[in-house]
């Protein structure tokens, strides 16, 4: 069984967990609130599980990566410094030129979460954008073109490599 049943084994934790939610949001514990609370955390793991399929599996996963999550953002937020000490240099150094260039390449990487990150981590790093990216083609601008190379090997390819490879449902 993928989906949650909010009747079944997989979704009773969650029930709890926003049973518990219902009465520390509520501040007191009264015969009306636990009676209110019941439904109410079943009609939010429905909708839960209808809006954005979720499912056990889904947080079982998500926590397994948690680690490799962690240290993709320590390494984003390196790449984002050296980048912009990068980028100050060509913009207060006169003799330091832009040759804007654009690369294409494949990452490799197999899921759809993991394309759109580093989608997201090459626009946010200074320097690059992302024009274009549909499956692992991907289509950025450089503002040099050191910038652009060994993208397809770059320290973000590397940890989006560990995360957990489960197909989303």
């Amino acid at each position: 069984m993928n989906r949650l049943n909010p009747a079944g084994h997989q979704g009773s934790f969650m029930i709890i967990f926003f049973f518990l939610l219902w009465l520390i949001l509520n501040g007191r514990v009264t015969v009306e609130l636990i009676l209110l609370g019941i439904p109410i955390s079943a009609l939010v793991l429905l909708l839960a599980n209808r809006a954005v399929g979720y499912t056990l599996k889904t947080d079982i996963r998500i926590m397994r990566n948690l680690p490799v999550f962690f240290l993709y953002t320590l390494n984003l937020v390196a790449e984002i410094l050296k980048a912009s000490a990068a980028v100050m240099g060509v913009v207060l150094d006169p003799s330091k030129k832009p040759e804007p260039v654009i690369v294409e390449f494949h990452s490799g990487l197999k899921t759809e979460l993991q394309n759109v990150l580093l989608a997201n981590s090459i626009t946010l790093t200074p320097g690059t954008y992302t024009l274009f990216q549909e499956g692992d083609h991907f289509v950025v601008h450089c503002l040099k073109r050191e910038y652009g190379e060994g993208m397809e090997e770059s320290s973000f390819v590397k940890y989006l490599r560990l995360l957990d490879g489960g197909e989303e449902k």
